[in-house]
């Protein structure tokens, strides 16, 4: 765990796959996440058969490089470890994929143990 959804406007697999990395990288740098835990959906949108709408909310000047990357964790992580998060995904997203940070749109829902099961129908985290 985490569950991460990057939704990102003219995005091809290689580019898709640099903002993956990014926000992997960036999760256990910051958050500490084990390696090995990563689940994430990308999605590529043409912009005609499927789009990300975007204006310039709180005088950020977004482009067609917009991506919006969801992250879904358990609940617990200090703001301060957030921000950290939040600044390394821009960073490593501009380093990887070339995005501009402006362009960076993150949201983090955040739940309990018991909201989770990896498999076999198990809350693995659940006592």
């Amino acid at each position: 765990m985490p569950l991460v959804r990057i939704d990102a406007l003219k995005a091809d697999r290689e580019r898709l796959d640099a903002l993956g990395r990014a926000v992997h990288d960036a999760l256990v740098e910051t958050i500490g996440f084990p390696p090995d835990d990563r689940f994430q959906i990308l999605t590529g949108h043409d912009g005609i058969g499927g789009t990300l709408v975007y204006d310039d909310y709180l005088g950020v000047r977004r482009d067609d490089g917009i991506v919006f990357i969801a992250i879904t964790m358990r609940s617990g992580r200090p703001a301060e470890r957030k921000r950290a998060l939040y600044r390394r995904i821009a960073e490593l997203a501009e380093e990887y994929a070339g995005t501009a940070p402006r362009n960076v749109f993150i949201t983090v829902t955040e739940n309990e143990s018991v909201d989770w099961s990896f498999g076999h129908g198990i809350a693995q985290y659940a006592p």
